[in-house]
């Protein structure tokens, strides 16, 4: 068996690690690993999958995954190269995000750990922390961390400036506790996972420590935007944040350059798997394997069987055109992924065409009228100056239109 470090390279995931030796001992020890999550949502994001699927991956190698919870850092915010400081949560906002993210985490990897670090930064004094904690970290050597000295001309706070001594706090713990020999995270983590690498050489001695660390590559899409982040928001795990149709489509609409490194990312597909569907890919691009392939794997994962279902469904449904045969939740879904425009009711189809920008003069109206290209709950018998009023509706007080074969538009309608 190949090592997990291997598996990384060839993914295109690895970043940084400190040390090769001590990562292969901690595989062949069936060691733990972890990476933290800080709770800034009652929800995870789609940025935060590839972490999520990392620790799936290290599970398939022999390691024991963890999830830490930020319930005491998230209280404070980690600073590493934010531009500002974050807003705090309160007690009860971190609190609950602790609770709903813990349960996505079990549901996403049933094997995980998934522990608290407010079970022991909470008891800890003011006192404690500076005698057992922050004598062990010089503050030139805490200068000198690049996602610490990013912020400091910016402006940095002593309490955003003991995060990175409470995160390596965290990982002595998790080492002592759980035999958790590594930690894992994004490229901007390096300086929190020496730190805390270092804070367990200082209590154990760096002769004894088989502490270690591995960064990895930010998925970025090519254009240098950060992944997940849409013109409406986050793309949230959590299904009533972000419907399993809306999470399906957010990854079937990715371009051809992003996808080779979403597979490798954020599937578990084999690199022979990836390396196949990518050949039979650019022999009929106009199928759009990768992106298909894509979005079946995460959502399956994200959402399981029943969810990647529902989104087949409701995408099946939109391209023939037959949306009456949805729930009122999938059409509630389909209403969520676009963008809604508000009407007054009673208006004449062309109007109605030109006010909710479907169309974009009246001549283009009456042409797509005329030629039965306008569709509402699958009806295309209209005149011009059929009244659009609540008869029309296709759910609640929503109008779902097609234009042409599969241009589709929200409606809301309002007195």
């Amino acid at each position: 068996m190949k090592s997990i470090l291997e598996e990384l390279k060839e993914r295109k995931l690895l970043k940084q690690f400190t040390n090769e030796e001590k990562i292969l001992n901690a595989q062949k020890e069936n060691a733990a690993i972890y990476c933290g999550f800080d709770p800034t949502a009652d929800s995870l994001h789609v940025g935060h999958l590839i972490q999520i699927l990392n620790l799936k991956r290290f599970n398939d190698y022999g390691f024991s995954p963890i999830a830490i919870l930020g319930g005491g850092t998230g209280m404070i915010g980690d600073p590493s190269f934010k531009s500002q400081e974050r807003n705090l949560l309160s007690l009860n906002e971190v609190e609950n995000n602790v609770k709903s993210i813990q349960k996505q985490l079990s549901f996403l990897i049933p094997d995980i750990k998934v522990v608290n670090n407010s079970d022991w930064l909470s008891k800890m004094s003011l006192i404690d922390f500076l005698r057992d904690i922050g004598k062990d970290f010089n503050l030139a050597y805490l200068l000198a961390k690049e996602n610490i000295a990013t912020r400091i001309e910016k402006g940095l706070s002593i309490t955003e400036f003991s995060y990175t001594m409470l995160q390596g706090y965290d990982f002595y713990r998790l080492y002592e506790d759980y035999k958790c020999w590594v930690q894992i995270g994004g490229s901007d983590q390096w300086g929190n996972i020496t730190s805390g690498i270092d804070y367990i050489s200082s209590k154990i001695g760096r002769e004894n420590s088989k502490a270690c660390g591995i960064t990895m590559n930010l998925l970025t899409k090519k254009d240098g935007v950060k992944f997940g982040k849409t013109e409406s928001g986050s793309i949230w795990l959590d299904k009533n944040k972000t419907s399993e149709y809306q999470f399906y489509q957010f990854f079937i609409n990715q371009n051809d350059e992003d996808c080779e490194n979403l597979l490798n990312f954020l599937t578990t597909l084999s690199i022979d798997e990836i390396e196949i569907l990518i050949e039979k890919h650019k022999q009929e691009p106009f199928k759009r394997l990768m992106q298909k392939t894509l979005a079946e794997e995460v959502t399956k994962f994200v959402h399981g069987e029943n969810g990647l279902e529902k989104s087949k469904k409701i995408t099946e449904s939109l391209f023939s055109g037959n949306i009456q045969e949805l729930k009122k939740k999938e059409l509630l879904s389909i209403v969520n992924s676009l963008v809604v425009t508000k009407v007054t009711t009673s208006l004449e189809l062309v109007d109605f065409l030109v006010q909710s920008n479907i169309v974009t003069s009246k001549r283009e109206a009456r042409e797509l009228i005329n030629e039965g290209a306008i569709w509402i709950n699958n009806t295309n018998d209209f005149s011009q100056n059929t009244k659009i009023d609540k008869e029309y509706l296709t759910v609640d007080s929503y109008i779902i239109v097609r234009k042409g074969k599969r241009n589709y538009s929200v409606v809301e309608l309002i007195s």
